[in-house]
């Protein structure tokens, strides 16, 4: 077996771990200090915002980077291709989310 997979996927599979259990605790609308941007806010800004929703969101983002990482630390025993393949995906998925966090208003209170 190849050192550099082993080490890939013994370096990657804790980040796993821990984007997965910082998920759940988001999940359950715990931990929102980490959330930069919402943590920094006055609680007169944090106040117009519905936290559970942004909590919910965030969890949802953390859980996709959770799986993107998982594959990533499958690839090298499975090829490289699902390396570049995952890379590609969770670039284009934060991306994406950053920018629907970001506009249309969607966590503020109505």
């Amino acid at each position: 077996m190849n050192t550099e997979a082993i080490v890939l996927f013994a370096v990657t599979v804790p980040l796993f771990l821990l984007f997965l259990i910082f998920g759940i605790l988001l999940w359950k609308g715990k931990c929102a200090f980490l959330i930069a941007g919402y943590n920094t806010s006055s609680k007169e800004e944090k106040s117009r915002y519905n936290e559970a929703a942004l909590c919910r969101f965030v969890a949802k983002l953390m859980f996709f980077c959770a799986i993107c990482m998982l594959l990533f630390a499958l690839a090298p025993f499975v090829g490289t291709w699902l390396m570049w393949l995952t890379q590609a995906v969770m670039l284009i998925g934060i991306i994406a989310g950053v920018i629907y966090a970001n506009t249309g208003n969607r966590f503020k209170k109505k």
